[in-house]
């Protein structure tokens, strides 16, 4: 039986429980995967001001195509948008956490429109900054700065399965994975034997042998187990 299509349903609350105007929406894609960035799609809405957005969907129920045909709605639908990555060397470097951090910062910036409060999909909050501005931060020279804060400093609400309930965070979902798709596919034409337009460099078992027989390349996250054990 097909599910039911998302609403605006928790956009809305969120907007009403808070007395907010603008409601983010985000989700990530590439999490779980061996190579390529981890990728956040987000967008700003005003949920009691928008039209639904009839073939929205988690971006994993849908096929490439339906995708692609729905991201040029989505950014006209949306107050603002952006996708944001961070490389597997960043995650190497940074951590998965604060990389999927550092990639929502930068999807937010690209949207170029704040949002009051932001809906993520998940029971885990990896966009909210980590500290919080005190006073010697307005104080001290050089505490304050835009680089200091590595999160978001607005309310962060959770959802789980948001991407299935929230219109904002499938239109989210869908957008980076089409711009992340279009990296792997990108990076599959340098290097064709990893099946990274197949896979989109995820650990399937042909992935991991051709990481046996050709070695990591600089897209693979070397922190992780890439081979099979044994």
């Amino acid at each position: 039986m097909a599910s039911q299509p998302p609403t605006l349903e928790h956009e809305r609350a969120l907007a009403a429980r808070g007395g907010h105007k603008l409601i983010g929406a985000a989700d990530e894609v590439g999490r779980g995967a061996l190579a390529g960035p981890v990728s956040v799609g987000y967008v700003v809405i005003d949920p009691n001001g928008v039209p639904d957005l009839p073939g929205v969907r988690d971006s994993k129920l849908l096929n490439a195509e339906q995708r692609q045909t729905l991201v040029p709605l989505i950014k006209e639908w949306a107050a603002g948008w952006g996708v944001g990555h961070a490389s597997a060397a960043e995650i190497d470097e940074l951590g998965l956490v604060p990389a999927l951090r550092l990639a929502g910062l930068r999807a937010v910036t690209a949207a170029g429109v704040e949002a009051d409060a932001v809906l993520l999909d998940g029971n885990l909050d990896w966009l909210s900054a980590t500290r919080q501005p005190t006073l010697l931060d307005s104080l001290m020279p050089g505490f304050g700065e835009a680089g200091d804060i590595d999160g978001l400093l607005i309310p962060v609400q959770t959802l789980i399965k948001g991407d299935l309930l929230a219109l904002s965070i499938a239109a989210a979902s869908i957008l980076a994975k089409v711009e992340r798709d279009e990296l792997l596919d990108g990076y599959d034409s340098e290097h064709p034997a990893y099946g990274w337009i197949q896979n989109k460099g995820y650990g399937t078992t042909g992935h991991r042998q051709a990481i046996v027989e050709q070695g990591a390349t600089g897209y693979h996250r070397k922190t992780w187990q890439l081979t099979p054990k044994g």
